[in-house]
């Protein structure tokens, strides 16, 4: 939806129209600049439905895809040569880097010694091993992404517990389980309009409630029929939102109180630490499901369950009646991301890796802070481990609703075509920022001038 300076909170500071002839000056600009990657969009969209592998590969605000030619550690080097410094880094998948050295010797190893078999292999017991050790819950499965994880451990607990519904905080994302794409609306439950395809009415067996907001968590969970609630500790796709203090620690008293078990995804908020998110601010979650980056951005994803959990859900797979569970597919557990994974776990997602990561993310947030004082723009920086964000609002929003009010999607797309036209790249879902372990403080400080060049274009002048 289009909105102007004076409608829109987001743009207070900015000078609308110099910022409207920018982005044709930026558009016009990337055009030029990238005669190749126009070429293979074109021949795309002869075969491709968009133009593209995946539809949203065209949010990133530019004229056509941009195409990749290959990625190595925090660059990648597009179509026509140029070198971009990544702080997207696969929304996560490649927040180890990309194509990190002990995967990709891992992987040539397995690449001549079989790729899936549907059998068990000595490095799918290490990863359980590992997995366990890290983050303190004794039981795995695999699946081939987050979603696929989520949408099994759901099952599984539903299974376990014989109650039906699930519990999630308004503007969460947890991959495109179906399930999950209930909002609130005017404080009423509603189906996502955007679900494509979707038969059945969601909100029979989905509760949703805002993010910080204990009584309200109470309330649905005192209804008795919520099986599971399923969350990352800290919200991050519709703009980071953190728990606020003792939210968590008083949120689990609750949840265990009523009967219902807590699942964890880490997917985005494993970025604070080796153990994730939770492990490190004392959150026991029941469940725990983790994908994008275990595989050092091999698709593949784990869940973990808790001893108990998993006694009630072994005992549903054996009171159940002979065939297939709903649960796992071919590829699951495949030879390749065993080996990835294993790789990931021992060599590549290391404390010293994080060490250099939070240093960094803390270094690049403050100049994030530093730039818009500087440009007096009413906007806040939240920092999470590697994960950094700017919104467009004063303070950092409390739950999805606010977070949701806060996005802008013709400006963040102004933004990141601004950034990318000057040699870095940060995430197209509105401004989020990603360091990797080959991150260099050069490379943040670029980020930072580009930042700095594009505000000073877009911004209304100094009254005199």
């Amino acid at each position: 939806m289009s909105m102007n300076a004076t409608s829109s909170p987001s743009r207070s500071g900015l000078d609308w129209a110099r910022a409207q002839a920018f982005l044709a000056r930026e558009r016009a600009s990337f055009a030029r600049a990238n005669p190749r990657s126009a070429e293979l969009a074109a021949q795309a969209r002869q075969h491709l439905l968009f133009g593209v592998p995946l539809h949203w590969m065209n949010d990133w605000g530019t004229p056509f895809a941009l195409h990749v030619d290959s990625a190595q550690g925090a660059l990648v080097i597009d179509a026509d040569g140029h070198t971009l410094v990544d702080f997207c880094l696969g929304d996560t998948g490649a927040m180890l880097g990309h194509a990190p050295a002990p995967v990709a010797a891992a992987l040539v190893r397995q690449a001549t010694r079989g790729y899936t078999t549907m059998l068990a292999t000595a490095d799918a017991a290490a990863v359980g091993q590992a997995l366990s050790e890290r983050f303190g819950l004794p039981f795995w499965q695999f699946a081939l992404s987050a979603t696929d994880a989520n949408r099994y451990i759901v099952r599984w607990i539903r299974a376990a517990t014989g109650r039906q519904k699930l519990l999630v905080f308004n503007g969460c994302y947890h991959g495109t389980i179906e399930d999950v794409f209930v909002d609130l609306v005017n404080g009423q439950p509603a189906q996502r309009d955007s679900l494509l395809g979707q038969v059945h009415d969601l909100t029979e067996h989905t509760v949703v409630i805002e993010f910080n907001d204990l009584p309200a968590l109470e309330a649905a969970l005192k209804q008795g029929d919520v099986a599971c609630v399923l969350a990352e500790p800290v919200m991050t796709n519709i703009g980071m939102v953190l728990p606020e203090p003792g939210y968590w620690q008083a949120a689990q008293v609750l949840i265990q109180q009523h009967g219902a078990l807590l699942v964890m995804d880490e997917t985005h908020t494993i970025s604070t630490g080796p153990g994730g998110y939770a492990r490190a601010h004392g959150i026991e979650a029941d469940a725990l499901v983790l994908g994008k980056p275990v595989g050092g951005g091999v698709p593949c994803a784990v869940y973990g369950m808790s001893a108990r959990l998993a006694e009630r859900a072994v005992k549903a797979k054996q009171d159940a009646p002979p065939g297939h569970s709903g649960i796992g597919t071919t590829l699951t557990g495949n030879m390749l991301a065993m080996a990835a994974m294993r790789a990931t776990l021992a060599e590549v997602m290391t404390p010293a890796a994080y060490e250099h990561m939070l240093a960094l993310s803390a270094r690049l947030a403050d100049g994030i802070r530093q730039t818009l004082a500087r440009h007096a723009l009413p906007w806040c920086v939240t920092q999470m481990g590697a994960r950094t964000e700017f919104q467009f609002c004063p303070q950092a929003p409390r739950n999805g609703s606010e977070a949701g009010h806060a996005l802008d999607g013709e400006l963040e797309h102004l933004i990141h075509l601004g950034l990318l036209n000057r040699g870095v790249m940060i995430t197209p879902f509105h401004n989020m920022m990603l360091v990797c372990p080959q991150t260099t403080v050069a490379q943040v400080e670029q980020l930072l001038t580009a930042l700095d060049e594009v505000i000073s274009q877009i911004k209304a002048p100094a009254s005199r």
